[in-house]
Protein backbone atom coordinates (compact mmCIF):
# COMPACT_ATOMS: atom_id res chain seq x y z
CA UNK A 1 0.00 0.00 0.00
CA UNK A 2 1.24 3.48 -0.84
CA UNK A 3 0.68 5.83 2.10
CA UNK A 4 0.87 9.61 1.99
CA UNK A 5 1.77 11.02 5.41
CA UNK A 6 1.72 14.75 6.06
CA UNK A 7 3.81 16.24 8.85
CA UNK A 8 6.95 14.14 8.40
CA UNK A 9 9.00 16.99 9.84
CA UNK A 10 6.92 16.83 13.01
CA UNK A 11 6.89 14.57 16.05
CA UNK A 12 4.45 11.67 15.59
CA UNK A 13 4.40 11.36 11.78
CA UNK A 14 7.98 10.00 11.58
CA UNK A 15 7.01 7.22 14.00
CA UNK A 16 3.99 6.38 11.84
CA UNK A 17 6.23 6.32 8.77
CA UNK A 18 8.60 3.91 10.53
CA UNK A 19 5.70 1.61 11.42
CA UNK A 20 4.31 1.74 7.88
CA UNK A 21 7.66 0.93 6.26
CA UNK A 22 8.27 -1.89 8.74
CA UNK A 23 4.92 -3.38 7.67
CA UNK A 24 5.98 -3.26 4.02
CA UNK A 25 4.13 -0.14 2.90
CA UNK A 26 5.55 2.59 0.70
CA UNK A 27 5.61 6.01 2.38
CA UNK A 28 5.56 9.39 0.65
CA UNK A 29 5.45 12.81 2.26
CA UNK A 30 3.99 16.20 1.41
CA UNK A 31 6.83 18.69 1.07
CA UNK A 32 5.33 22.05 2.04
CA UNK A 33 8.57 23.78 1.10
CA UNK A 34 8.02 22.96 -2.56
CA UNK A 35 4.25 22.44 -2.72
CA UNK A 36 1.95 24.96 -1.04
CA UNK A 37 -1.14 23.03 0.18
CA UNK A 38 -3.21 26.18 -0.37
CA UNK A 39 -2.39 26.05 -4.10
CA UNK A 40 -5.27 23.81 -5.14
CA UNK A 41 -4.26 23.48 -8.78
CA UNK A 42 -0.68 22.41 -8.08
CA UNK A 43 -1.79 20.24 -5.17
CA UNK A 44 -4.38 18.44 -7.26
CA UNK A 45 -1.85 17.79 -10.01
CA UNK A 46 0.68 16.40 -7.53
CA UNK A 47 -1.86 14.25 -5.67
CA UNK A 48 -3.10 12.73 -8.91
CA UNK A 49 0.45 11.85 -9.94
CA UNK A 50 1.27 10.49 -6.49
CA UNK A 51 -1.91 8.34 -6.38
CA UNK A 52 -1.68 7.18 -2.75
CA UNK A 53 -3.85 4.31 -1.54
CA UNK A 54 -4.28 5.95 1.87
CA UNK A 55 -3.60 9.32 3.49
CA UNK A 56 -2.64 10.08 7.09
CA UNK A 57 -2.95 13.80 7.75
CA UNK A 58 -0.76 14.61 10.75
CA UNK A 59 0.69 17.89 9.51
CA UNK A 60 -0.31 21.46 10.21
CA UNK A 61 -2.63 22.93 7.60
CA UNK A 62 -5.81 24.88 7.23
CA UNK A 63 -9.22 23.31 7.85
CA UNK A 64 -9.90 23.93 4.15
CA UNK A 65 -6.89 21.82 3.21
CA UNK A 66 -7.93 19.06 5.62
CA UNK A 67 -11.33 18.84 3.95
CA UNK A 68 -9.85 19.13 0.46
CA UNK A 69 -7.44 16.26 1.11
CA UNK A 70 -10.06 14.07 2.76
CA UNK A 71 -12.45 14.50 -0.16
CA UNK A 72 -9.79 13.17 -2.55
CA UNK A 73 -8.65 10.17 -0.52
CA UNK A 74 -9.88 6.59 -0.64
CA UNK A 75 -8.75 6.02 2.96
CA UNK A 76 -8.12 8.98 5.19
CA UNK A 77 -6.99 9.29 8.81
CA UNK A 78 -6.75 12.64 10.58
CA UNK A 79 -5.11 13.09 13.97
CA UNK A 80 -7.14 15.40 16.17
CA UNK A 81 -6.59 16.04 19.86
CA UNK A 82 -7.93 15.73 23.38
CA UNK A 83 -7.78 19.52 23.36
CA UNK A 84 -11.12 19.66 21.52
CA UNK A 85 -12.51 19.23 25.05
CA UNK A 86 -12.16 21.97 27.65
CA UNK A 87 -11.82 21.16 31.36
CA UNK A 88 -15.34 22.51 31.83
CA UNK A 89 -17.38 20.37 31.57
CA UNK A 90 -15.01 17.82 33.00
CA UNK A 91 -14.33 14.37 31.52
CA UNK A 92 -13.97 11.53 31.00
CA UNK A 93 -14.63 12.51 27.36
CA UNK A 94 -16.56 10.12 25.14
CA UNK A 95 -16.48 10.06 21.34
CA UNK A 96 -19.96 11.56 21.08
CA UNK A 97 -19.52 14.32 23.67
CA UNK A 98 -19.94 17.93 22.63
CA UNK A 99 -16.59 19.53 21.86
CA UNK A 100 -16.01 22.43 24.21
CA UNK A 101 -12.58 23.87 23.38
CA UNK A 102 -12.00 27.52 24.24
CA UNK A 103 -8.36 27.83 23.22
CA UNK A 104 -7.20 28.49 19.66
CA UNK A 105 -5.59 25.08 19.11
CA UNK A 106 -8.63 23.12 20.23
CA UNK A 107 -10.94 25.26 18.10
CA UNK A 108 -8.62 24.82 15.11
CA UNK A 109 -8.81 21.05 15.44
CA UNK A 110 -12.60 21.22 15.74
CA UNK A 111 -12.72 23.21 12.51
CA UNK A 112 -10.57 20.57 10.81
CA UNK A 113 -12.80 17.76 12.07
CA UNK A 114 -15.88 19.54 10.75
CA UNK A 115 -14.30 20.25 7.37
CA UNK A 116 -13.43 16.56 7.02
CA UNK A 117 -16.75 15.09 8.10
CA UNK A 118 -18.65 17.48 5.82
CA UNK A 119 -17.08 15.96 2.71
CA UNK A 120 -15.78 12.51 3.69
CA UNK A 121 -18.18 10.45 5.83
CA UNK A 122 -15.84 7.44 5.64
CA UNK A 123 -12.88 9.34 7.07
CA UNK A 124 -11.24 8.37 10.37
CA UNK A 125 -10.75 11.03 13.04
CA UNK A 126 -8.32 9.84 15.71
CA UNK A 127 -8.18 12.01 18.81
CA UNK A 128 -4.96 11.61 20.74
CA UNK A 129 -3.39 12.97 23.90
CA UNK A 130 0.13 14.04 24.82
CA UNK A 131 2.65 11.68 23.24
CA UNK A 132 5.56 9.96 24.99
CA UNK A 133 8.75 8.71 23.35
CA UNK A 134 12.29 7.99 24.57
CA UNK A 135 14.04 10.14 21.95
CA UNK A 136 11.73 11.84 19.48
CA UNK A 137 12.07 15.65 19.47
CA UNK A 138 9.06 17.95 19.38
CA UNK A 139 5.92 17.87 21.49
CA UNK A 140 7.02 14.87 23.53
CA UNK A 141 6.11 14.61 27.22
CA UNK A 142 9.41 13.05 28.23
CA UNK A 143 11.40 15.83 26.53
CA UNK A 144 9.11 18.51 27.96
CA UNK A 145 9.72 17.31 31.50
CA UNK A 146 13.46 17.39 30.87
CA UNK A 147 13.07 20.99 29.72
CA UNK A 148 11.02 21.94 32.79
CA UNK A 149 13.63 20.44 35.12
CA UNK A 150 16.44 22.36 33.39
CA UNK A 151 14.46 25.59 33.33
CA UNK A 152 12.91 25.56 36.81
CA UNK A 153 15.00 23.10 38.78
CA UNK A 154 11.90 20.94 39.30
CA UNK A 155 8.89 19.52 37.48
CA UNK A 156 5.56 21.00 38.56
CA UNK A 157 2.96 18.28 37.98
CA UNK A 158 -0.73 18.50 38.79
CA UNK A 159 -2.06 15.84 41.14
CA UNK A 160 -5.63 16.54 39.96
CA UNK A 161 -5.07 16.35 36.21
CA UNK A 162 -5.61 12.94 34.59
CA UNK A 163 -4.05 13.46 31.17
CA UNK A 164 -4.91 11.75 27.93
CA UNK A 165 -1.58 10.33 26.74
CA UNK A 166 0.15 7.39 25.09
CA UNK A 167 3.48 6.19 23.83
CA UNK A 168 4.16 7.19 20.22
CA UNK A 169 4.90 3.62 19.19
CA UNK A 170 1.45 2.50 20.36
CA UNK A 171 -0.28 5.47 18.74
CA UNK A 172 1.56 4.90 15.46
CA UNK A 173 0.58 1.23 15.43
CA UNK A 174 -3.07 2.12 16.02
CA UNK A 175 -3.06 4.79 13.30
CA UNK A 176 -1.56 2.34 10.84
CA UNK A 177 -4.24 -0.22 11.62
CA UNK A 178 -6.93 2.41 11.11
CA UNK A 179 -5.40 3.20 7.71
CA UNK A 180 -5.22 -0.44 6.69
CA UNK A 181 -8.67 -1.43 7.95
CA UNK A 182 -10.48 1.76 7.04
CA UNK A 183 -12.64 2.22 10.16
CA UNK A 184 -14.81 5.34 9.62
CA UNK A 185 -15.73 7.63 12.48
CA UNK A 186 -14.19 9.07 15.62
CA UNK A 187 -11.64 7.04 17.56
CA UNK A 188 -10.21 7.90 20.97
CA UNK A 189 -6.63 6.71 21.38
CA UNK A 190 -5.63 7.03 25.03
CA UNK A 191 -3.42 4.66 27.01
CA UNK A 192 -4.51 6.32 30.27
CA UNK A 193 -8.21 5.66 29.70
CA UNK A 194 -8.29 2.78 32.20
CA UNK A 195 -5.22 3.38 34.37
CA UNK A 196 -6.32 6.96 35.21
CA UNK A 197 -2.89 8.06 36.42
CA UNK A 198 -2.64 11.66 37.52
CA UNK A 199 0.10 13.76 35.97
CA UNK A 200 2.32 13.65 39.06
CA UNK A 201 2.00 9.85 39.19
CA UNK A 202 2.85 9.63 35.51
CA UNK A 203 5.85 11.95 35.86
CA UNK A 204 7.24 9.76 38.65
CA UNK A 205 6.72 6.62 36.59
CA UNK A 206 8.48 8.18 33.61
CA UNK A 207 11.36 9.35 35.80
CA UNK A 208 11.73 5.79 37.05
CA UNK A 209 11.49 4.25 33.57
CA UNK A 210 13.94 6.64 31.93
CA UNK A 211 16.23 7.21 34.94
CA UNK A 212 15.58 10.95 34.97
CA UNK A 213 16.61 13.12 37.97
CA UNK A 214 13.40 15.15 37.97
CA UNK A 215 12.28 16.74 41.21
CA UNK A 216 8.52 16.24 41.06
CA UNK A 217 6.44 18.91 42.83
CA UNK A 218 2.74 18.07 42.88
CA UNK A 219 0.22 20.90 42.79
CA UNK A 220 -3.52 21.34 42.33
CA UNK A 221 -3.61 24.38 40.05
CA UNK A 222 -5.18 22.55 37.10
CA UNK A 223 -8.00 20.02 37.55
CA UNK A 224 -9.26 17.96 34.62
CA UNK A 225 -10.13 14.35 33.92
CA UNK A 226 -9.00 14.58 30.29
CA UNK A 227 -9.25 10.88 29.47
CA UNK A 228 -10.52 9.93 26.02
CA UNK A 229 -12.86 6.95 26.30
CA UNK A 230 -15.22 5.00 24.10
CA UNK A 231 -14.94 4.07 20.48
CA UNK A 232 -13.77 0.80 18.91
CA UNK A 233 -9.97 1.23 19.07
CA UNK A 234 -8.01 0.48 22.23
CA UNK A 235 -4.39 1.21 23.01
CA UNK A 236 -2.23 -0.78 25.44
CA UNK A 237 -2.49 0.79 28.90
CA UNK A 238 0.34 2.86 30.36
CA UNK A 239 0.83 0.11 32.92
CA UNK A 240 1.95 -2.20 30.10
CA UNK A 241 5.03 0.01 29.61
CA UNK A 242 5.48 1.70 33.00
CA UNK A 243 5.36 0.70 36.62
CA UNK A 244 4.15 3.07 39.31
CA UNK A 245 6.76 4.87 41.38
CA UNK A 246 6.46 5.50 45.09
CA UNK A 247 4.87 8.87 45.82
CA UNK A 248 8.04 10.12 47.51
CA UNK A 249 10.27 9.39 44.52
CA UNK A 250 12.15 10.84 42.95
Amino acid sequence: MKVLITGLNGTLAPRLAEAARAAGHQVVGWDRATLDPEDETASARWLEACAPDAVAHLGVGSPRFAGWLAARSERFVFTSTAMVFDHEPDGQHHVGDARSARDDYGRYKIACEDAITAVAPDAVIARIGWQIDPTQPGNNMRMALDDWQRRDGHVAASAVWVPACSFMADTAAALLQLLVKGAPGVHHLDSNADDAWTFDQLARALALAFDRPWQIRPHADYRHDQRLVGGPTRLPPLSARLRPAASGCP
